[in-house]
C-alpha cells in the first residue's frame, strides 16, 4: 500500500495555513471542516484566499463524485470566484482515473496543475544573488508591492491582489515575507509562515519581465533562511505551480502529491 503520509501532510498544511490567511482577511470568513471537505473562503477578490479542499483519504469514485458536487455547490453560493484543490494521491486509483469526468459532471473545469512538496532541509545557508537585495515586508507600501507581484505573475488585476493582502497585520508581523529588490524596484517575493511544526512557503512570485534569472529561487531561500532562523524549524512544505516545480528541488524539496485546481464552469 502506498505511504500517503507526505500527501496527507501536504493537504493538512494547506488547511492549516489557509485558515489563518482567510481569517486574517475576514474574521467572519467561511472556515469550516465538513466531512471530506475543508472550506477556507474569504470571499474576497483575491482568488487564492477562496479555497475548498477535498480531505478524504482513499476516496472511491462514488464518494469523490459526491464531494465534487458538494464543493461546487459551496463555490456557487459565494460572491467571488475561487478554486477547488484536489490532492490526487488521496484518491483511490479508480477515482483518480475518473476525476475529470466527475468534475465535468459537477460543472467544474480544470484550471491548472500543481504539486505538493516537502523536505527536511533547514537550516540553509544565507542566500545571496548578485542582482538583488532583500527587504522584509513591514510597511503597507511593501505589502502592496508584494500583492502586485503576485497579481502580475498569476494574471490577476492589481486590485484583486491588493484585496488579498492590504492592511494585513499577519503579513507584516507573522509571515516572514521578503521582497527581492533590483536597483530599488521589487521584482520577486516569497514568504514563509510557521504551521504545525513546519515552515510553509507561501505566495512566491516574480514579475514576468524578470523571470529565468534565479530571482524566485533566491528570494524563496531568503524567506526560508529567515523563517528557520526565527523559529528553529527544520521541515518545510509548499505547493508549487508548474513554473515553480523545477526550482524547489534545487533547494531540497521533494514532490509528494500531484494537485489539480478546479474552478466553476462558465
Amino acid at each position: 500500500m502506498t505511504d500517503l503520509t507526505d500527501s496527507v501532510e501536504s493537504m493538512e498544511q494547506l488547511t492549516t495555513v489557509w485558515r489563518a490567511m482567510v481569517l486574517d482577511r475576514d474574521a467572519d470568513a467561511d472556515v469550516r471542516d465538513l466531512p471530506g471537505i475543508a472550506v477556507r473562503w474569504a470571499d474576497c477578490r483575491f482568488p487564492f484566499w477562496n479555497c475548498v479542499t477535498l480531505t478524504d483519504v482513499g476516496a472511491d469514485t462514488e464518494l469523490v463524485g459526491q464531494r465534487l458536487r458538494q464543493a461546487a455547490d459551496i463555490m456557487r453560493s459565494k460572491r467571488h470566484p475561487g478554486f477547488l484543490w484536489v490532492f490526487e494521491d488521496l484518491l483511490d486509483d479508480g477515482a483518480r482515473a475518473g476525476l475529470e469526468t466527475a468534475a465535468g459532471q459537477a460543472l467544474l473545469e480544470h484550471a491548472f496543475p500543481g504539486t505538493g512538496m516537502a523536505g527536511d532541509l533547514l537550516p540553509i545557508p544565507e542566500p545571496h544573488h548578485p542582482d538583488l537585495t532583500f527587504e522584509r515586508v513591514s510597511t503597507e507600501e511593501q505589502l502592496r508591492a508584494y500583492a502586485d507581484l503576485n497579481s502580475r505573475a498569476y494574471g490577476f488585476e492589481l486590485a484583486h491582489g491588493r484585496d488579498g493582502l492590504a492592511g494585513s497585520a499577519l503579513w507584516k508581523n507573522e509571515v516572514h515575507a521578503y521582497l527581492g529588490m533590483r536597483d530599488g524596484t521589487p521584482v520577486t517575493c516569497a514568504g514563509t509562515v510557521e504551521a504545525d511544526g513546519r515552515l510553509f512557503v507561501v505566495l512566491v512570485a516574480t514579475d514576468p519581465t524578470w523571470e529565468r534569472r534565479g530571482y524566485g529561487e533566491a528570494v524563496t531561500r531568503k524567506a526560508l533562511y529567515e523563517g528557520a532562523r526565527a523559529t528553529g524549524l527544520t521541515r518545510a512544505t509548499l505547493h508549487a505551480t508548474v513554473a515553480g516545480s523545477p526550482v524547489y528541488p534545487r533547494i531540497g524539496f521533494r514532490p509528494n502529491s500531484p494537485l489539480r485546481f478546479y474552478s466553476l464552469k462558465g
